[in-house]
């Protein structure tokens, strides 16, 4: 409704995790540090957290973009598969055929995948979202996919990336063989009030290089106080100030324009802001 108002190719503050918006706080930068770090020394599990919202999605589909073809990758969004299903949803990501469909063949027909990778000097990257959601017998089974290995590399780089939780979970003395194996962590944290200036002036000027629009110092310190530095929470009272400033014909979205646009959002966000 008001991008063509704003000159915006699309629209910038969808809550979509699209990579090509991804700004590089320096939180955002140093967890894809770690991740690339983890990733090219084999370093097998590494672990990725960050409250709900935080852009962990957007980080990790910024990440498979950065890989070339000596890179395969599996991306698992829904992590609450049995145990069976979610290999087989693993072994389809990395587009392998398996002669049959029993818990050890899928096993064996990923291992002489990750062998063919590895001679072709190859690696391989397994990401599951959400993992929080995990059971303890998955992770465990998961856990047992990093036996996958030479003598001197892990044939498979595993991500796990989730919620505080995640960490919480693997705390549980069941699950001290992984935990003693993740080598790689890092934590997303929430933007501070100038990151929220950079993150919004960033995502107006990939959607819109010719755009007039303009987010005044006073709004930017009342979405900051809104969203807790939350990139999703940010996005959505952005577009809900862009739309009331459209029925208002403003190029400037200043304090009185967010004043109304938070009053308008469903009292659920001002809950999670006020947690965060």
């Amino acid at each position: 409704m008001y991008l063509d108002f704003y000159k915006l190719k699309e629209n910038p503050f969808n809550v979509t995790s699209d990579p090509g918006f991804l700004f590089l706080s320096h939180t955002h930068r140093e967890a894809l540090d770690h991740l690339i770090y983890g990733i090219e020394n084999r370093k097998g599990f590494i672990e990725i957290t960050g409250e709900i919202g935080a852009g962990k999605t957007t980080l990790c589909r910024a990440l498979m973009n950065r890989f070339d073809g000596s890179t395969r990758t599996s991306l698992i969004l829904n992590p609450a598969l049995p145990e069976k299903q979610l290999l087989e949803a693993i072994i389809e990501d990395f587009g392998i055929t398996p002669l049959r469909s029993g818990k050890a063949a899928l096993i064996k027909s990923l291992n002489s995948f990750l062998l063919e990778q590895l001679s072709a000097g190859n690696n391989a990257v397994l990401i599951i979202d959400e993992a929080q959601n995990l059971k303890h017998s998955t992770l465990e089974a998961i856990r047992m996919l990093s036996n996958l290995e030479t003598e001197k590399e892990k044939l498979l780089q595993i991500i796990l990336v989730g919620q505080p939780d995640l960490e919480t979970k693997l705390r549980s003395p069941k699950l001290a063989q992984l935990r003693q194996r993740v080598a790689v962590r890092s934590h997303v944290r929430a933007l501070d009030r100038d990151e929220v200036d950079g993150y919004i002036e960033h995502r107006i000027s990939v959607a819109g290089p010719e755009s007039e629009l303009f987010f005044s110092p006073e709004a930017i310190s009342s979405i900051f106080e809104f969203s807790g530095g939350i990139p999703r929470l940010i996005n959505i009272v952005c577009d809900k100030a862009l739309l009331v400033g459209y029925v208002r014909e403003a190029f400037q979205i200043n304090g009185d324009i967010l004043d109304e646009s938070i009053e308008e959002l469903e009292g659920k966000y001002k809950k999670v802001a006020a947690v965060s």
